[in-house]
């Protein structure tokens, strides 16, 4: 049985699929490390050495083997994918080379988390399985914003001074992450209560996160300052209010949880906040070069 030819608007419906699995993927890895279940399974591939599927009785094993399932379907709506922008018509060679990046990143991850379980969640490994997911979710914006269009360079709907912002906060909002992983490998919730902690003073990594935050703020500040002042597109500029407004809700929560002593729940809503800041940050930079939009071929599926 052949797979159906898709029409560009179903391809794209297909790759936010992949994104939003990968954006699911990173807020239950999250809510893995902070019920301490980290180490629920001991082992990897396996749950355990005696065990393959983990002793549903054992609510950390359960709860990390479930994560382990979820990871499966993310590798589903990957392949999907891949499969899509094979039987896409037209058929782009740039969105199938976007597209086995997820596949690329996807079996990474799957070897760094196996690494991650190996090495009893060191700070570095965790680390580092955070910032791949995050690159993961920037491949998956860039194939997501690539299938609605023709694939053309496109023409700059803003300054030069302006784009290059927008460059400017994708690294800004990089260099945030970075730091918040900091944070997090030196601070509680590290998956597992016997687990090692960074040897930073928790109150200094805790003050570079928060000035690198600012800094970012008043980047993006500056950035809705010029899209304004230089006429841009009403969707540019929806976006730069987009993520102005992401991160000053984030910041919010950052100092809650800070003031709070950091509870679970608010934990979790940071690190949500923290994925979705950074697809603002990268919608708005792919928005300021403006693209035709790709006519669908006939005979396909919309």
């Amino acid at each position: 049985m052949r797979l159906p030819r898709l029409s560009p608007r179903a391809y794209q419906r297909i790759t936010l699929l992949a994104l939003l699995a990968l954006v699911f993927i990173i807020v239950t890895g999250a809510a893995v490390r902070l019920t301490g279940s980290g180490l629920g399974c001991s082992d990897w591939p396996r749950c355990s050495e005696t065990e393959f599927v983990a002793d549903w009785g054992n609510t950390h094993a359960a709860i990390e083997f479930i994560n382990r399932l979820i990871t499966g379907l993310v590798s589903i709506a990957v392949a999907l994918a891949v499969l899509g922008s094979l039987r896409r018509v037209p058929r782009r060679k740039d969105l199938t080379q976007w597209s086995l990046g997820l596949v690329a990143g996807v079996l990474a991850q799957i070897l760094l988390g196996g690494i991650t379980v190996r090495m009893e969640l060191t700070p570095p490994i965790v680390m580092a399985h955070f910032l791949l997911s995050i690159v993961l979710v920037w491949n998956a914006v860039v194939l997501h914003d690539r299938a609605g269009h023709d694939g053309s360079h496109g023409t700059p709907v803003v300054p030069t001074r302006v784009l290059w912002l927008g460059r400017a906060l994708v690294v800004a909002a990089g260099v945030v992450l970075f730091a918040g992983t900091v944070v997090t490998g030196t601070g509680p919730h590290g998956g597992d209560e016997d687990v090692e902690r960074l040897s930073f003073d928790i109150t200094e990594v805790v003050r570079i996160h928060s000035i690198s935050a600012w800094v970012f703020l008043v980047l993006a500040v500056v950035t809705l300052f010029e899209l304004t002042r230089t006429g841009a597109p009403k969707d540019v500029h929806r976006r730069a209010m987009w993520l102005v407004g992401a991160i000053v809700l984030q910041g919010f929560l950052g100092y809650l949880q800070y003031w709070t002593n950091v509870p679970p729940g608010l934990v979790l809503l940071h690190v949500l906040g923290s994925v979705l800041v950074w697809i603002a940050a990268v919608r708005l930079a792919l928005g300021m070069v403006a693209r035709p939009v790709e006519a669908p071929a006939r005979q396909t599926v919309s």
